[in-house]
């Protein structure tokens, strides 16, 4: 339980205790537990969607409120990551240089403008989910799961770029029962909901898993802000999944029947 404390306080706005006395250690544990985590904001996410589809229906407003409440619930945690990962790693500098503009506390342009693409192209891909309902309620339901179990293999598999720095933590703390921990949950948050979010799931991981190995590859390890930029990436890239399961007449067997 304290585990799961550390994580949902860690990684969302959500507190429930005081937790003063938390060692380097604690938050290294916590990282089997990020997929419940992603439960709890997915279970948030689905409840709020469902009151605001079924009194206001599917309209740029709602849209925009589903693309924000991720941020609203999570304080933006990731998309920091993401801005910077997006300044360091595209820089086209030496891998030290990405490192220290990975870890300089102010935002480049270049991290916020391809910030509000990605922004725009999620509030794109909900709108048009919209025509789909219950195929959007899921989406909202399993894209914080999925995104958290991205991470997981990110901080147990791949080394960290950093000589020092939390998430040497994580990664020294993670290893495969906190990856197979992790995939469970997901699987159990996937499976009621037929072979298309399984296919999601495949997706997201098989995702995160090539972006890693591109940004270990270009600096060595990974870093806090690459674990950040592999959710945000991941979500989007399962939304961009269920887009194409609802627009191919081929794939929509997948869904399982649901209603359009």
């Amino acid at each position: 339980m304290r585990s799961f404390i550390t994580a949902l306080q860690f990684l969302t706005r959500i507190r429930l205790v005081q937790q003063p006395d938390l060692t380097i250690e604690d938050f290294g544990r916590s990282v089997r537990c990020f997929t419940l985590v992603g439960l709890v904001l997915g279970s948030i996410q689905f409840l709020i969607g469902s009151v605001l589809i079924s009194f206001l229906g599917i309209s740029y407003v709602t849209a925009a409120i589903f693309v924000l409440l991720p941020i609203l619930l999570t304080g933006g945690l990731h998309c920091d990551g993401f801005m910077d990962t997006v300044d360091g790693l595209f820089s086209g500098r030496s891998r030290e240089r990405m490192l220290e503009i990975m870890k300089d506390s102010r935002t480049g342009s270049f991290g916020v403008v391809a910030f509000g693409c990605c922004l725009l192209f999620d509030f794109a891909l909900v709108l048009d989910l919209g025509a789909a309902p219950t195929v959007l309620l899921v989406a909202l339901f399993v894209l914080p799961v999925f995104g958290r179990l991205a991470m997981v293999p990110a901080v147990a598999a791949f080394p960290y770029a950093r000589p020092e720095g939390m998430g040497k933590a994580f990664h020294e703390m993670a290893g495969r029962g906190t990856v197979a921990f992790a995939g469970a949950v997901a699987l159990v948050c996937a499976a009621p909901w037929g072979p298309g979010t399984l296919l999601a799931l495949a997706v997201a991981l098989l995702f995160g898993l090539a972006f890693d190995r591109y940004a270990a590859g270009r600096l060595g390890g990974l870093t806090g802000d690459l674990y950040g930029a592999t959710e945000k990436l991941t979500e989007t890239a399962t939304l961009f999944t269920y887009w194409i399961l609802i627009h191919l007449p081929q794939a929509q067997m997948l869904l399982g029947g649901w209603h359009f």
